[in-house]
């Protein structure tokens, strides 16, 4: 098998000696490392750094002679299995986002094909600045990847997020994306489920939660870019679905559980990432129920349950559930994981910090059928999305 290369653009942040030991870590997992460095980050490190710790000419200057006769930056965004940016300014994301290209790294970045990936680093305010989280919003939309920064102790004396991600952490997301382009779904049948359902009261009011879909979309999106043939049926959600997927909407628990029953015998996966609401009205008021002084009550019947319908039916497909609690979060994890005859079960806290509805991140732990357990720390729902898909991966090599 050929071995892989990565494009590390180093740009100017104090950050920039880290992107030694990124190099390094990546050229011991066999990995062809060659550097691009801006004008800025060379007043951090020099280029020899990096040509002594990959034995590759360090490009830094668009109008240096080339070494060989090509366009060079053409060349080197050619030869590129992933683009990695590490540390990542907010000049090179705003460039970037911007479509300008005025020196060697942004102009190969523009040129290549293959998975760009930034690894921001700066001051906490400029990370935050409106500006920049647009230019990452953008950029996420045109499916670059972002590695989100640590929080701690700043170079500048403040303290808050800003810092590089752990340099384990961006190793292990290069390595789960070079891995993703090997399309280790491919002619597999997905089918994934996101978002709230709605319960209608009267023609104005409902009941629903706080899921936003964001988990459910994150997993669709990193099963597409894996190969697999993916069905996304969605609750009311404002996300807009991943490219090169069938989606289906639908607003109610009851719309949700047919359509989820007509896919699922086509279906390898079925991984249930919706919140439907567990009941709803037993009257559905035909108008507008009118303000008074007194009290009202609306008597609740349960929907279907749609995952436990799924473990009665399942053949051969591997079922996956989410457990989303606010105490006891193990105990009753495991114990959905059983009564529903599920494979594998994510289980979260709603109540930790940045975790579950509504958050950009999420953690959890993973629990198999067969006992195995695996705690992941917190990262985005992109990088949690693909975790869940190599642990898929796994139960269908070792069923």
């Amino acid at each position: 098998m050929n071995k892989k290369t990565v494009i590390l653009g180093v740009t100017g942040g104090i950050a920039a000696y880290k992107a030694c030991e990124i190099a390094s870590r990546l050229i011991k997992l066999n990995i062809n490392v060659q550097v691009v460095m801006t004008k800025s980050a060379q007043e951090f490190v020099r280029p020899l750094v990096f040509q002594s710790l990959t034995n590759q000419p360090v490009v830094t200057d668009m109008f240096e002679r080339p070494s060989t006769w090509d366009i060079e930056h053409i060349s080197i965004a050619q030869k590129a299995d992933l683009f990695l940016i590490a540390p990542a300014t907010a000049n090179i994301i705003g460039k970037v986002a911007n479509g300008i290209a005025d020196d060697m790294l942004s102009t190969t970045i523009m040129a290549t094909k293959a998975p760009v990936v930034f690894a921001p680093a700066m001051n906490t305010a400029m990370y935050q600045n409106k500006i920049v989280q647009k230019n990452i919003s953008f950029l996420k939309e045109l499916d670059y990847y972002f590695i989100n920064p640590d929080e701690g102790r700043l170079a500048c004396g403040d303290v808050g997020i800003g810092k590089l991600a752990d340099i384990d952490r961006i190793v292990e997301n290069v390595i789960q994306i070079l891995n993703s382009t090997q399309m280790d779904y491919k002619g597999k049948n997905l089918l994934v489920t996101a978002g709230p359902t709605r319960e209608a009261i009267d023609p104005v009011r409902y009941i629903s939660n706080y899921s936003t879909g964001k988990m459910g979309y994150a997993i669709a999106e990193a099963a597409v870019k894996r190969g697999a043939n993916v069905t996304l049926i969605t609750g009311p959600t404002h996300l807009t679905p991943p490219k090169n997927c069938n989606v289906i909407h639908v607003t109610t628990t009851e719309e949700m559980y047919n359509r989820v029953l007509e896919n699922f015998n086509m279906c390898d996966v079925v991984i249930k990432a919706a919140a439907p609401s567990d009941y709803k009205p037993k009257i559905v008021m035909p108008s507008k129920i009118k303000k008074s002084d007194e009290t009202m009550s609306i008597e609740f019947v349960s929907n279907p349950d749609i995952l436990k319908e799924l473990g009665k039916r399942k053949d051969d497909q591997i079922l996956v559930g989410f457990a989303a609690e606010s105490d006891h979060e193990i105990i009753y994890g495991k114990e959905k994981l059983e009564k529903k005859n599920l494979d594998m079960i994510c289980i979260n806290n709603i109540l930790k910090d940045k975790v579950g509805f509504g958050h950009d991140t999420n953690q959890v732990e993973i629990l198999k059928k067969s006992g195995e357990k695996k705690v992941l720390p917190l990262m985005s729902k992109i990088e949690l999305a693909h975790k869940i898909l190599d642990e898929v991966l796994d139960l269908m090599k070792h069923p």
